[in-house]
């Protein structure tokens, strides 16, 4: 809903407040911050900003590997040669990976899921991408998966779904301590707490 203080002889900036309330978390007067914001930006600011959001749209992709988003496959994580090519770390989303790389403590690699199972909001296995993280499973040496979904309850379920496929098959299944607060988000979790759960990873 677009303030009613936006003047109506504005239709470009009604339109643009409108785009920014859209996004997660910025409400209608967050919007209207934002959109007087740029308009104060000096042209070359705004172009860039403009330029980026581009940018991200036309060359953003996954990673053909780990199915993090990436400018070019595979992404830097998966092509680094120093990485531990025997462990994978399954998170759900993207942000999760820079919350874990902060931390230090991880240098194997990752499989994005994008997303959990959640029934409730319509979203099975087939729209994650678990079908990618099984194939990769038969073609790679790996030795350890840790499943480092949110301690919630679809990331729970999600977690079960994966063991629950992979039963039978000589792989070591880990997850993350259950020092993680419980209902949490991995990258809203401080970076200690991360490395202590990594560090105190249960097999499952």
């Amino acid at each position: 809903m677009i303030p009613d203080s936006i003047p109506a002889a504005s239709p470009s900036l009604a339109k643009l407040i409108q785009e920014l309330n859209r996004l997660p978390g910025i409400g209608p007067k967050s919007a209207q911050r934002l959109a007087y914001y740029l308009i104060r930006l000096p042209n070359e600011d705004a172009l860039a900003l403009a330029d980026a959001i581009s940018a991200v749209k036309s060359n953003i992709l996954f990673c053909n590997q780990c199915q993090n988003l990436t400018d070019s496959s595979p992404c830097s994580i998966c092509a680094e040669p120093q990485r531990n090519q025997d462990q994978i770390c399954i998170v759900e989303d993207p942000m999760d990976v820079l919350a874990l790389e902060r931390t230090h403590t991880f240098r194997g690699l990752y499989h994005v899921l994008h997303g959990v199972i959640s029934p409730l909001n319509g979203v099975g296995p087939d729209q994650l991408k678990l079908k990618e993280l099984f194939n990769r499973l038969t073609q790679e040496g790996v030795k350890e998966l840790i499943i480092a979904t949110n301690p919630t309850l679809e990331g729970e379920a999600t977690a079960m779904y994966i063991r629950r496929h992979l039963a039978g098959q000589e792989l070591k299944i880990t997850h993350l301590a259950r020092g993680l607060p419980v209902g949490g988000s991995l990258e809203y979790t401080d970076d200690l707490t991360l490395s202590r759960a990594f560090q105190g990873r249960q097999e499952l």
